[in-house]
């Protein structure tokens, strides 16, 4: 079966050259021309990404994806003409996975899509969950658990922990864990682990107080830490 893609945007052009494109490369692509039917339909075809326009009449990309991280973690790709880095981080705070900024290639944005599925599938293998001290953190589910608490992580979210956790101790520079979670040229700025970072100790200190699983490591960047616990 065919991954379903969403793509959400006012621009009857640029949906339907994204339309085009990702089905000439095997996807199954639906279409929304503002966000109370990219809602109406995420509800009802259970689409495997979104591609969301942020600036839609009626309800615009902020709030669709802003209501849509309540209710489903079906990765979301921000698509939109504004290009500003406070932009960029404001999506990604309301659990954007990716940011693609018009102009873009649509090959662009169909390397995107893949790369964000392909890390949604996961690697099948027989060490699939990693355990520490009360952490469960399972590759094929994609679900956390702590103290035997699920967390809920977006897909980005997930990714950045688990490539911190399968190597406790192992100290990563920004660049670094852009190259391995994003697994793109990346065109942004280091923030983005940042604002990621920021996000899971977050969830994890208001939901079970163990934020210090991540920890700074100052002028380098972030570690996995079980001393402590």
């Amino acid at each position: 079966m065919n991954n379903k893609v969403l793509i959400a945007d006012d621009d009857d052009r640029i949906r339907e050259i994204v339309c085009l494109y990702l089905e000439a490369e095997g996807f199954d692509v639906y279409q929304a021309e503002d966000g109370n039917k990219a809602l109406e339909m995420v509800r009802e075809d259970n689409p495997d990404l979104v591609i969301l326009d942020l600036m839609m009449p009626g309800l615009d990309g902020w709030t669709v994806c802003k209501i849509l991280r309540k209710e489903t973690k079906i990765p979301i790709i921000m698509l939109t003409a504004k290009g500003e880095e406070n932009d960029r981080v404001l999506g990604f705070d309301l659990g954007a996975d990716d940011y693609v900024v018009k102009p873009f290639s649509p090959r662009e944005l169909s390397a995107r899509v893949k790369a964000v599925l392909r890390r949604l599938e996961g690697e099948e293998s027989k060490e699939h969950i990693l355990s520490y001290l009360g952490l469960k953190i399972n590759q094929i589910t994609r679900e956390v658990e702590v103290d035997g608490i699920n967390i809920n992580l977006t897909a980005k979210e997930f990714d950045l922990l688990h490539c911190l956790a399968k190597r406790p101790g192992q100290i990563y520079s920004r660049d670094q864990l852009l190259d391995m979670v994003w697994e793109y040229d990346y065109c942004g700025d280091s923030r983005t682990v940042d604002t990621h970072v920021n996000r899971l100790r977050s969830k994890l200190e208001s939901q079970v107080g163990h934020s210090d699983f991540i920890q700074t490591v100052r002028g380098v960047g972030y570690k996995f830490e079980l001393s402590g616990h």
